[in-house]
């Protein structure tokens, strides 16, 4: 099993929010999580926007999990190192 760190969509049409969570690379967008890490609500003022746990996500890595190019550009926002 490959985990990977991604977004699961929430919320109604032109109202996203998503949540940070990570999943089985074969699960739909939508399926069930592992563990959810934060979350991310680009309607939002521009602090509250990403909130997250900075430390789950860094275990998450260093156990092989793969991160998704929208969530690197999220991390990358808040000066997250994925190294």
């Amino acid at each position: 099993m490959g985990a990977r760190i991604r977004l699961k969509k929430f919320g109604t049409k032109k109202r996203p929010y998503y949540r940070i969570v990570v999943m089985d690379n074969r699960a739909p967008r939508d399926g069930k999580a592992i563990e959810e890490l934060g979350y991310y609500h680009p309607i939002e003022a521009e602090e509250k926007q990403i909130v997250f746990d900075a430390e789950k996500v860094k275990t998450w890595i260093q156990n092989g999990a793969t991160v998704s190019d929208t969530v690197r550009s999220i991390l990358n926002k808040k000066n997250i190192s994925l190294k």
